[in-house]
């Protein structure tokens, strides 16, 4: 694709991701490597910190947000390596054995990070901790766990009536509790089962729909006890059982291979191999939006490594068309909603994205945010409170776009570009290392 480019450009404070489309002369073609699963290596952090012995992880995302994981965990008094895609050992300090840092832990832009670790911060008996984020965390809500964890028991101070960070935690004992959850979510699911491990007795929770099971799935492989009632998305933890280091593959990140899976639906005459991407059913709802959307996505090569479903994925220049995506599949593709809008602008027909009011509360405004940038480069887009109404076929063209810091905006907007005519910025470009630090020199590989 000689008449295309991609460009990094370094300024100031920030960096410019510049590209320069021909539509009407591109196409993909190869076989991709994407980095591991960002869900799946910070449960392997955490719990390989908690747990007695060692654990080797292989395949760890070095994206910014297991960075800030490890290093609280540094802080508390866990050994981890340098970190590496090849081999990372974490040396466990044993369950209930978190040291009180002597500085405030910090979580960086990571949401999975303050969330998760709070479970374990709060049920950590005579023990205090202060923790913080950049400027996007600080104004993310932390209500929907520390509400919880204070029917637990929990004695957590914040900003904004105890909603925002900076947070102080003074830990307890906790009791155990049966949590309702009114939102599906994996970060709510799993900050109460860590704080269920050092909790006598049985702690459950219900959720309105089934999200993300990697958590389940890690601490059963570590050694807890859980109990899962499929028919009322309710799972159950008993507490203080012996956790032990285990060898962790990390797959692919099916999140970050749905970015190059609609590139390669929405630019003529290409064919893409995504290798090794982690295909647990509670995260494939873009798999099946996709194929609603009439995508060509085949599985090649399906197996399980370390208790996780994983496949090669093709992809194929596609004929998309509209269509509606809401309910029960929402929480299995939350994070990939930024880029099935992208997919929406070139699909013949509306497609309409309902439920989805989660992304309000990302990063960036993410309904917002996607609404506003992708209408700046002629996409036709209204904007519900919980949802956007996308009208197909419609023709891009280059201009200057924001990314607001948020990763999944910044890519989504680069594979918008690829079907833009002329010259695209992305400002706050660097955001794309939070979970995808080679996205750039990938991209730049295919065209």
């Amino acid at each position: 694709m000689s008449s295309s480019q991609v460009i990094l450009q370094q300024n100031s404070d920030h960096q410019d991701l510049i590209i320069t489309a021909d539509p009407q002369g591109i196409s993909l073609q190869g076989d991709i490597k994407i980095p591991g699963d960002k869900s799946i290596s910070h449960r392997s952090l955490m719990l390989g910190a908690i747990a007695e012995g060692e654990t080797i992880i292989e395949g760890l995302l070095l994206g910014e947000d297991p960075r800030s994981t490890a290093e609280c965990f540094r802080q508390m008094g866990a050994e981890i390596s340098e970190l590496n895609t090849e081999k990372v050992i974490v040396k466990g300090i044993g369950l209930g054995k978190l040291q009180e840092p002597q500085d405030v832990l910090n979580a960086g832009n990571s949401g999975t990070t303050i969330r998760l670790m709070l479970g374990l911060l709060a049920s950590h008996p005579d023990r205090f901790f202060t923790v913080t984020g950049d400027h996007s965390l600080r104004s993310r809500p932390m209500s929907r766990v520390i509400k919880p964890l204070n029917k637990m028991g929990a004695k957590i101070w914040g900003r904004k009536s105890n909603t925002l960070a900076p947070l102080a935690i003074q830990g307890q004992n906790l009791k155990p509790s049966h949590y309702y959850s009114p939102i599906a979510s994996a970060q709510v699911k799993s900050c109460i089962l860590l704080a269920g491990l050092m909790t006598e007795g049985k702690t459950t929770v219900t959720e309105p729909a089934l999200s993300r099971d990697h958590s389940e799935r890690m601490l059963r492989a570590f050694g807890a006890n859980l109990e899962i009632d499929p028919d009322t998305n309710s799972v159950t933890i008993t507490g203080y059982p012996t956790l032990i280091g285990q060898k962790v593959i990390v797959p692919g990140d099916i999140s970050s291979a749905a970015f190059w899976l609609v590139a390669g639906a929405i630019v003529p005459n290409s064919n893409l191999l995504i290798e090794n991407v982690g295909v647990n059913p509670t995260r494939t709802g873009i798999l099946e939006a996709l194929r609603m959307m009439n995508a060509e996505i085949t599985l090649e090569n399906e197996r399980e490594i370390a208790g996780e479903p994983v496949a090669d994925i093709r992809v194929k220049s596609s004929k998309l068309r509209g269509c509606t995506i809401e309910g029960e599949i929402i929480p299995r593709l939350i994070d990939e909603i930024p880029i099935l809008a992208v997919a929406g602008v070139f699909a013949k027909g509306t497609t309409l994205i309902k439920d989805a009011e989660e992304l309000r509360v990302k990063e960036s405004d993410r309904l917002a945010v996607v609404a506003s940038e992708l209408t700046k480069m002629g996409a036709k887009i209204t904007e519900y409170p919980d949802g956007l109404e996308i009208t197909g076929n419609t023709k891009l063209i280059g201009t200057e776009v924001e990314s607001y810091t948020d990763h999944r905006i910044t890519m989504s907007l680069a594979i918008a570009a690829l079907k833009a005519k002329g010259k695209t910025t992305i400002h706050g470009a660097e955001a794309a290392s939070i979970s995808y630090p080679n996205f750039v020199s990938t991209l730049q590989s295919l065209v």
